[in-house]
């Protein structure tokens, strides 16, 4: 990703990379254990650490609850995230500056 002075910036990680990587492979958890602790379904659970899903407000608050991880700072993440993914797509969005009609 090229920033907004042309600068290579590497894209902030989706919070399931860092979760699945930094969380359950540090505690050596399987996704299914890991969901029975979390009350997530396998499925769910599979689906955020694999990119496919956003990281919910709720799901975010159970991995603080039951590891100890800041809610906040996965949210945080989430919404870089969901920032640059935004950004990727700019050029593809069709719309104009609004330009308030001009009165005589």
């Amino acid at each position: 990703m090229i920033d907004a002075l042309g600068i290579r910036v590497k894209s902030p990680a989706h919070p399931g990379d860092f979760l699945k990587h930094e969380v359950l492979e540090d505690l050596e958890l399987s996704v299914t254990d890991a969901a029975r602790v979390l009350g997530f379904t396998r499925p769910a659970l599979s689906a955020l650490l694999n990119e496919r899903s956003s990281l919910s407000p709720e799901m975010a608050l159970r991995f603080e609850i039951a590891f100890g991880l800041s809610m906040d700072t996965l949210m945080r993440m989430q919404s870089s995230f969901d920032i640059a993914q935004a950004r990727k797509r700019e050029m593809d969005i069709d719309v104009q500056p609004y330009r308030a009609p001009t009165h005589p």
